[in-house]
């Protein structure tokens, strides 16, 4: 087993926001270095002065020094099948990540810490700080607060930590750390490491193959992870169920929510319970009163009737409502939202304009209806919608009738079509599946119109 033994310097101390000055890292076998790395970095911003301070890395020392993309490869390579280790190692690891995740590039390693290992194998110290401990141990630290010096002294640290393992403690946490533990019995970590940490739709097989759960996720490797994290009767018997795991990437969380329903509808999994009725039981419904004011009510579905619109859940059609009436400036009491024996609510904050307490005229407030009236029917006109792609190069193509979804594809970002027709010829034909109605209904109304196209019928 050989270890990469890592210290770096930085900006500061969040690997989201600041960058990293300095890079050192040792190839350890378990008793001795084999190899090493070390650079300092432009981090492409200023250094405070109280790192300077701390460090003696000032701006002149980095100015000619390399940017991170231009020492990456060569890193990647050093730290590649090697344990990392560090001295509290989630600051430097989180670091690493980070500058790895700017340039598009995964980094997932198991990891040591060796202040973590030296209170449990070098117990009732006063402090752990590799100063402190150093010193304790009779280890030089050659450049304190210098990467090299400090990844070096680090090392011998190691070292003795290993010597001094009577209990298997490295062992046990190598174990818990591996990312082995929340896996399922019949899932490999090699099989988890091989998903990407993109958008897009996954799929759990069992011994047959057959689809046994379909989800999307803005990282698939990541929700993975989380669907096994705690305990559950649902989740263990899913867990042993499970023999593999597939996926198709999507590019934007819009086209995932869209296949997700599709392969749902086309697979009906086993564990998709929530996500598997046949019909959308909550609707928005339509009428007029006596005074002319048009009216509407959330209310279940049923064979008599036909709403406006159509939601899977109370919630879903109650929530697409009170959008509507903020949007359009309707009245909450009209709308059912509200009941009152008097004025609305909404008409005491001035944001209802009168029609519940006789303030505004029907034919006013109507004007309000119709124009969110004319948006469902724009909704359920023929849609062409581009979104993002899995790639820079690329874009999604997603095309709707009548409100459902009917084909989607992917297109070459400075591909030139004559028409849109053009565009929807290059596409994969999908059974329409009722569900997409209201995940489109949502998108549009996050004002998404700039990338919608709306084509004649």
């Amino acid at each position: 087993m050989i270890y990469a033994i890592v210290d770096i310097e930085t900006t500061g101390g969040y690997g989201k926001r600041h960058r990293i000055t300095e890079v050192a890292a040792v190839a350890h076998n378990g008793s001795q270095i084999l190899d090493s790395f070390q650079t300092l970095i432009n981090p492409d911003c200023e250094i405070p002065g109280f790192i300077t301070g701390l460090t003696g890395i000032d701006q002149s020392m980095v100015e000619g020094a390399p940017y991170f993309e231009d020492i990456a490869d060569e890193l990647y390579a050093f730290l590649e099948d090697k344990i990392f280790v560090a001295h509290n190692v989630n600051f430097d690891y989180q670091f690493i990540r980070s500058e790895f995740e700017r340039i598009g590039k995964s980094f997932d390693r198991p990891k040591l810490c060796t202040v973590r290992l030296s209170r449990k194998i070098f117990p009732g110290l006063r402090s752990y700080s590799l100063g402190r401990i150093c010193e304790h141990k009779n280890i030089e630290i050659k450049s304190r607060h210098r990467a090299f010096g400090d990844a070096e002294a680090t090392a011998e640290l190691f070292t003795k930590l290993l010597l001094a393992d009577q209990e298997g403690i490295v062992e046990q946490l190598l174990k818990r750390n591996s990312g082995e533990a929340f896996l399922p019995p019949n899932i490999t970590k090699e099989q988890f490491l091989s998903l990407p940490e993109s958008i897009g739709v996954y799929y759990f097989h069992d011994a047959n193959g057959k689809v046994i759960y379909v989800g999307k996720a803005l990282n698939i490797r990541h929700r993975f992870k989380g669907h096994f994290s705690g305990a559950g009767k649902g989740k263990q018997g899913m867990k042993s169920a499970i023999y593999d795991v597939s996926f198709q990437l999507t590019g934007s969380e819009f086209l995932a929510l869209l296949v997700e329903a599709l392969e749902i509808k086309q697979h009906w999994p086993k564990y998709n319970r929530a996500q598997k009725a046949k019909n959308a039981p909550w609707g928005i419904y339509r009428y007029q009163d006596g005074q002319g004011f048009e009216r509407f009510q959330v209310a279940k579905i049923n064979r008599f009737t036909k709403p406006l619109l159509a939601f899977h859940s109370h919630h879903e059609a109650w929530s697409y409502l009170l959008e509507k009436i903020e949007k359009h400036q309707l009245c909450a009491k009209l709308c059912g939202v509200q009941k009152s024996a008097s004025a609305c609510f909404d008409h005491q904050a001035g944001a209802c304009l009168g029609a519940c307490c006789g303030e505004e005229e029907p034919s006013s407030y109507n004007t309000r209806v119709e124009d969110w009236l004319q948006e469902i029917q724009r909704e359920k006109s023929r849609l062409l919608i581009r979104e993002k792609g899995r790639h820079p190069n690329e874009q999604a193509a997603i095309y709707f009738e009548d409100g459902v979804l009917k084909a989607y594809g992917f297109i070459d970002s400075e591909a030139e079509f004559d028409t849109d027709e053009a565009v929807i010829d290059q596409l994969e034909m999908v059974k329409p599946v009722g569900d997409t109605s209201s995940i489109l209904a949502q998108y549009l109304s996050k004002n998404l119109m700039k990338k919608v196209v709306v084509l004649p019928s």
